[in-house]
Parts: structure tokens; sequence; C-alpha cells
């Protein structure tokens, strides 16, 4: 018998299994498909990443490419504009056969053998060459170019010289080596095969020598005024020379001597005919053949910026002030040594001759039986050599007698410069006012006036120009501008000032603009060169310097002589040199004069013990920098020199140009 309930429950059973089956097959269907897509997608990102990756590398290694590439066009760049400035500055080097260069070279010699170089013009020519993109090789082999432009802040093309540029050697008076230094500013802008730039800077320096080449001995003519200060007669361990800072070439034909009072900088060489120099420690005197000593624990050691040369020729001094005489009247002088001037005139201008050429205010001549004093002048009043009534005809103003002088500028009613000199003799003041603008010359004294047609003129290099020696046949009592720190020498006015005995300095004398700057750097200062000079030069007396200021101070700009072959040397009273007088000044230790500043050149014959605290020369660098400049008819000497038709040309050495920063800016 079947029963019928279990197998309807087994029948149940099975028809609820079959139903979860079919559920849990419906459950899983799809997940091979969804698990294919996720790896799918997976896979695709991390090509993407990949393709990213690479572009990215691609892009970064081109961006680094064209840099390297754009660097390097500009780096060759600079490279092609520095040999190129070089090039430029070595083929403006003159070449003309020099001995030396200086006022006392020969023709095409008296300026520096770079004075033609201009670095502005050298840079707008190099970027007017490569002033738009140039290929840096002709071949082609490598797409990069360059361009050698200004770009704004970042750069600007620059070639200047140096400060205290040119250093020099002076032999005998003419500069035969000059050691040039310019420095650069180079702007290069690089591109290779895409449009990106790189700039780059380098600063920078080149060092061009010129050296003068000699052979044959011969014999020149050399203004004294080549000198920052020559001393002839210096004993071995005599007077000490005062502390301070020279500028220009310093000679003695004696022996250089140093003491532990202050310091001593020399820019310019220094030369003595003695072979060993002195240095004092106190009342101690040591004689070496070297630039410093040392002795128990004190050191001298002067600065010799470029060197001290011993044991050199001795240099000759002039003979007399008959030059001077003679320029008064005729604009001409004679040379020294009693040459003559003209056919038949004597070396020394006789009463006679004073008689002939000088006239004073009254237009009475000079007297042939002599005077004691008067102030006089060379002009005509009638005859066919007299263009106008009252014309000036010679150099200068004579003075006979002892005076004091005082010099003073000024302006007309037309704006013209004019320079004055007050000379008083006694109690008669005559003034003399030269304006060369006008061309006349107006003598004044009392109410007495005349005002005569032209200036005093130096026609000594058969070119007349303004010019006026004043000579006093006597003793200058004070000489002196009008009052510290004005200036009493106007622009464009050459002068001399002489006299047959001491010339007393009372006060300052100076330019109306400075020639130079009053530093160790000594320079020549850009717009202020108007050929205004001052010689003071007396052959029979001292230079003796006096200064009633408070500070107890002194400037004198010239160019000052106290020279005479006939001068001997001895004790510090003898003549012909530098001395000083007056009260003492508490500020400096009591010194008479505190600081001396002088603005040209300093010669003496003979070495004095002075009382000054400090004495700064700065020397007039267009003595030497500017073809035949000199205060008139200053005095000369003879110089040992070779022959400039046996000279050969200066040899030029270039250093390779030394970088000091270099600097690249990407564009």
């Amino acid at each position: 018998m079947i029963d019928i309930t279990a197998r309807f429950r087994a029948v149940k059973n099975s028809i609820q299994e079959s139903k979860r089956a079919n559920v849990k097959g419906r459950r899983e269907r799809g997940i091979a498909l969804f698990t294919t897509l996720l790896l799918l997608s997976l896979v695709s990102l991390l090509g993407l990443a990949m393709v990213l990756s690479v572009n990215s590398d691609m892009m970064i290694n081109g961006y680094y490419g064209n840099y390297r590439g754009s660097f390097y066009a500009a780096d060759s760049g600079l490279t092609i504009a520095r040999q190129s400035v070089l090039n430029t500055m070595s083929a403006t080097v003159s070449t003309t056969p020099c001995v030396g260069w200086g006022a006392g070279g020969a023709t095409g010699c008296t300026s520096d053998p770079l004075s033609s170089f201009n670095g502005s013009t050298v840079i707008s020519n190099l970027k007017s060459t490569y002033g738009s993109f140039s290929a840096t090789n002709s071949s082609g082999s490598w797409p990069g170019s360059f361009e050698i432009v200004d770009n704004g802040s970042s750069c600007t093309n620059s070639l200047a010289q140096a400060t205290g540029s040119p250093s020099t050697t002076v032999t005998n008076g003419l500069v035969t080596t000059y050691a040039y230094t310019f420095n650069y500013t180079l702007c290069s802008t690089g591109r290779a095969q895409s449009l990106q730039q790189v700039l780059v800077k380098e600063t920078g320096s080149y060092i061009l020598t010129v050296q003068a080449q000699t052979s044959t001995s011969k014999q020149v003519i050399a203004s004294f005024a080549s000198f920052g200060v020559f001393i002839d007669n210096f004993s071995a361990c005599s007077a000490q020379l005062v502390p301070g800072t020279i500028t220009g070439p310093a000679f003695t034909n004696g022996a250089w001597n140093w003491g532990t009072g202050g310091s001593y900088i020399y820019t310019d060489p220094v030369g003595q005919s003695g072979t060993k120099a002195s240095y004092w420690f106190g009342s101690t005197c040591q004689q070496v053949a070297a630039n410093s000593d040392t002795y128990k624990g004190q050191t001298i050691k002067p600065t010799f910026q470029q060197g001290l040369n011993l044991g050199q020729p001795a240099v000759t001094l002039p003979a007399n002030d008959f030059s001077q005489k003679w320029a008064v009247l005729d604009g001409v002088g004679c040379g020294e040594g009693g040459s003559t001037c003209g056919s038949s005139a004597p070396p020394n201008p006789t009463n006679a001759n004073l008689n002939s050429y000088l006239k004073n205010i009254s237009g009475t001549s000079y007297p042939t039986g002599g005077a004691t004093s008067g102030v006089y002048l060379p002009y005509c009043t009638t005859g066919s050599g007299c263009t106008k009534p009252y014309t000036i005809t010679g150099g200068g103003i004579y003075v006979e007698g002892n005076a004091s002088i005082s010099l003073s500028i000024g302006k007309d009613s037309s704006n013209n410069l004019t320079q004055t000199y007050s000379i008083t003799q006694g109690s008669t003041t005559t003034t003399v006012t030269t304006n060369i603008g006008a061309n006349t010359t107006t003598v004044q004294q009392g109410g007495t006036k005349v005002v005569l047609s032209g200036v005093p003129e130096n026609a000594s290099d058969g070119t007349p120009s303004p010019g006026t020696m004043l000579y006093v046949d006597g003793t200058i009592s004070g000489l002196t501008g009008p009052g510290q720190g004005q200036a009493g020498i106007q622009d464009g006015v050459q002068m001399s000032i002489a006299a047959a005995g001491t010339i007393n300095i009372t006060g300052d004398l100076i330019y109306a603009h400075e020639p130079v700057t009053l530093n160790t750097s000594d320079t020549l200062v850009s717009g202020n060169d108007y050929n205004q000079v001052l010689g003071i030069f007396t052959a029979g007396g001292d230079i003796n310097l006096s200064s009633s200021y408070s500070n107890g101070n002194l400037e004198t700009d010239a160019s000052m002589a106290a020279i005479n072959s006939s001068c001997t040397s001895g004790s510090s009273s003898s003549s012909c040199g530098f001395s000083t007088s007056g009260s003492s000044h508490s500020s400096c230790g009591g010194a008479q004069i505190c600081t001396w500043t002088t603005v040209g050149g300093r010669i003496e014959s003979n070495a004095h013990g002075v009382s000054i605290n400090q004495g700064n020369t700065y020397f007039d660098r267009r003595f030497t920098s500017k073809a035949g400049f000199a205060p008139p008819w200053f005095p000369s000497t003879t110089l040992p020199q070779v022959d400039i038709q046996n000279a050969a040309a200066p040899t030029v050495t270039a250093s390779q140009p030394q970088r000091l920063s270099w600097v690249a800016y990407p564009q």
C-alpha cells in the first residue's frame, strides 16, 4: 500500500529544491563580463598614464634641449662679441713709432696710443653688426643663432675704461708703457630651433698693454710741468719729505728721504739718481736699496703703485729766467741756457730793449736809465705795426720792483669771461684786466683808465694764442686769490707768474673749474678742461707758503718751480725751494701749514725743512695727455731720449678678457 502523503511531500520538496537552484543560477549570471570589463578599464588607464608620462618626458626633454641649445648659442655669441671688441681695441692702437708719449713727445706721440678709442662707439658698432639673429657657425652644422642687443633692465651692453686706468711707466719724462683696463658688460640672446630664447649676461674686463720700442738716443726738450714732484738737490739722510699723497711722475737728482711722521702714497713711477733711498727713524737714518725699511720695530713702507727706480740719469735744470723776461716783451721768449731771441737781441733784455717794447699806463716808455718801480705793458700807440691805437704787441705784464698780486675773475656786460691782476706797490694799485672774448686789455690806476686792443699772446710755437706772462723784477710779497676756497683763475686763461726773487704765496690760488679729481685716482674731470692753466716760477728765490686762514690750509692750483742750475745745495735756508712762514696752527700740531693741496706740480732745486703737516700733490694729467700743454713759457729741460726715426712701432699685448660674472635669463 502506497503512502500518498509521503509521496506528495517528496514531490513538493523536489519542486522547492528545483526553484532554489534556479534562483541561485540567475544570481551568478554576468560576473565574467563584469570582470572582463574591469580588467580592460585598468589596462586602458595604465596605457593612458604611460602615454601621458612619455609625452611629458618628451616635452621636458624638448624644453631643456631647446633651452640648452639657446644657451649655447648665446654663449657662442658672447665669445664672438668678446673677440670682436678685443680685435677693435688692438686695431685702434696707434702704430706711429714712438720713443714715448706725452707733451714732450715727437709728432704723433703727444697723445696716448689709445686716445682715439671710444668704448661707446665700439658697443654701438657691435650691436649694429649683431643686432639681429646671426648664425653661430658658417657651415650651418648647428642651427643656433644669437643677437647682441640691450634687454631692458636685465642687461645693457657697455664698455668703459676702469677708474685709475691707464697705469703708466714714465722714463725721462715720457710715458713708455700704458696698461689699460676696460670694464665691459655684454648681453647675448641665443635661439635654437624653436622660438625659445635665452639671455646670457657677462661682465668682465680687458687688459691691454702698449709698450714703446726704442733705439738710437738723442736729446729732447721737455717741460718741467710733466713732473708731479721734482727735487734737484736732495742729499741722502737730509730733510725728511712731508707725508702725503703724490700723483704724477716723481724724481730727484739726489735721494728720497722718508720718515715716520705719516704715510706716503705715490700713484706714478718714482725715480732718483741715487742708488739708495734714505729712511729716517727719529734721529737715525738708514740708507737701503729697497722700497721699505725696518729699524727697532718701526717700519717705513711708502706705497709705490708703479715702482721705485734707483740709479736713474740726472735731469738738467734751466739756467735762468731770461725766457720769461723776453716773453713779456715779444710773446716769444728766448731759449734756455742764454740763447738769443732773434738775430741781435741779447739773452737778458737790456734797459734799451725794455724801452723799445714797454709803456706804462700814461704811454711813457720804460726809462733807458732803468726804474725802481712801475707796471709796464708791451703796446704801441703809432706806427705801421700798430693795427689800432693802443694795441698789445707782446706777451704780458712787466712789474719793476717788489709788488703784491691778487688774482680775481669776472664777466663783462656781454658775459665775456675776464681775468684781473691787481698789482700793488706801496700805495699804488694797478689793475690789468684781460678779456679774451672782447679781445681787450684794460689798465686802470686810480682815476686813469686805458683800454688796449688785443690781449697778451703766446707766440713761442709760431701760432699766437692768448697767454699771459706776469714778470716781477723783484720779490712778490704776496700772491693770492680773492679768498679761501674762491676761484681766482678764469676758464680759458693761460698764465705764468715769474719773479726775480722770492714769491710769497699768501692765499688760495684756485681754478674756476678743477681739471682733475682731488684724490688718489687723480683723473681728468669730464667737461672741466677749458685750457685754464697757471705756472709759478722763480730762478732767484724761494716759493714761500703762509696761511692766514683759521684752518691753516692752503691750496695752489698751479705747476710751481723754484729752480736754477746755479742754485747750490746746502742748509735749509738755501734759496730755490719751497719754504714756510707765518703763524702756527694748534689744530695740526703747531705747523705753519696744516694741509697744503697742490693741483699741478711742485719743482725745486733744494729741499727745505718746512712746517707743513701734510702735503698732497694732485698732478694735472693734461700736462702729459695733451700735446704741448703746459703753463706758457714754463721752464723746460733737456732729457736723453731715443731717435724717433729709428724707433719701431709699439708692441701691443692683449690678455684674454677676464670674466667676473656670467648669468643666464630664460626668455
